[in-house]
């Protein structure tokens, strides 16, 4: 019995159509049919009925938009998942491919993993809803189950090794997954023209970032890069949404984080506006401690690893005036150096500094 699933892939770049179909068939799964243009697409999409449509933006004849259009409107093939294939990053084609009905999109190049990825997820779930079981998804979760869950997910993703000082991804990045530290520390962080750097957050083991954007389906707004050699779990963007959709409980953490990241991005530009600069860096400090997992409501005194860039860009200010504000805090004995860390002596005399 042939259980293969059929993907029709139209696509008008040849060497695409082609190296897209042997990866496909390579993995044995799946038959694959392919058109060159968007009209020959259409006319084998209602003809073969595939179980699944990769379709490029920009080609003759027909684009990918034209193809969509045609294929909603025609009761046969209205329900078949379709995954956009596009070169084009910019935020308004992917939002217009979304809001047209597009199941999901990839940017040109895509990786193998991505490519199954996306494929098995769309696959899994269009069966879900076709099955029509009447499943009762889980609105109340223990946190033990939550975290089972999540365990999951993190197992079934792939894990990268990212040295100190390389990107993580970059600004206007099209969000493809969402990240986990597994060990080490990454920052993200805007870019101004002047070269000036704003810190946006600091994220240690057993944090997620990245899935804002995701969530918002919108590209990156800042940058990310580890801060010492790390490694990342790259959880891929249908299989987290594929788990919020099934699991409110789960999607109700992420949008609790959300809201935590607000009130801090919110509570940063309140510094920002009334702080002086010498309570900024001593604010600074103190975030460090807590992003590095240190409660500083039962701890006094501990020790933190971060560079004076570091604490510059959460702080908002230049590297001269936190070395000028180190100093002056060295001098009043409300912290000290350690083998190139900072030692803080005293959190409440710290957060209790004037301004």
């Amino acid at each position: 019995m042939n259980n293969k699933k059929t993907i029709l892939i139209i696509e008008d770049n040849i060497d695409i159509r082609e190296g897209t179909t042997e990866i496909l068939e390579l993995t044995g799964r799946y038959e694959v049919i392919t058109a060159e243009n968007g009209r020959v697409g259409v006319d084998l999409a209602t003809r073969h009925i595939p179980d699944l449509i990769l379709c490029d933006i920009m080609m003759p004849e027909l684009d990918g938009y034209g193809v969509l259009f045609m294929l909603s409107k025609i009761e046969s093939t209205a329900k078949i998942p379709f995954i956009f294939l596009t070169a084009k990053a910019e935020r308004a084609d992917m939002r217009k491919a979304m809001e047209m009905g597009a199941d999901d999109y990839l940017t040109k190049p895509f990786d193998d993993v991505e490519l199954m990825n996306a494929i098995e997820v769309r696959l899994k779930k269009h069966e879900q809803l076709s099955a029509d079981s009447g499943e009762e998804y889980d609105l109340n979760l223990s946190e033990e189950e939550q975290v089972l869950l999540l365990q999951e997910l993190l197992a079934n993703s792939r894990v990268k090794t990212v040295k100190k000082k390389q990107s993580i991804f970059e600004k206007d990045d099209s969000p493809t997954y969402v990240y986990y530290v597994k060990s080490g520390q990454v920052r993200s962080f805007k870019l101004y023209k002047d070269g000036r750097e704003l810190s946006t957050g600091i994220y240690i083991e057993g944090n997620y970032f990245g899935y804002a954007s995701v969530l918002l389906n919108e590209n990156y707004e800042d940058y990310a890069e580890a801060v010492e050699s790390s490694e990342v779990i790259l959880i891929p963007k249908d299989a987290f949404l594929e788990l919020l959709w099934k699991k409110p409980a789960i999607a109700s953490k992420f949008i609790k984080l959300l809201s935590v990241d607000l009130r801090e991005k919110e509570e940063q530009l309140l510094g920002f506006a009334y702080h002086s600069v010498r309570k900024r860096v001593a604010n600074a400090l103190i975030s460090v401690a807590e992003k590095n997992g240190i409660n500083i409501n039962e701890v006094n005194a501990c020790t933190i690893d971060i560079t004076r860039d570091g604490i510059a860009s959460i702080a908002g200010t230049a590297n001269e005036t936190v070395s000028r504000m180190l100093s002056d805090f060295k001098e009043e004995k409300l912290i000290s150096k350690e083998k190139g860390k900072i030692y803080i002596n005293s959190i409440k005399n710290l957060r209790d500094v004037k301004q």
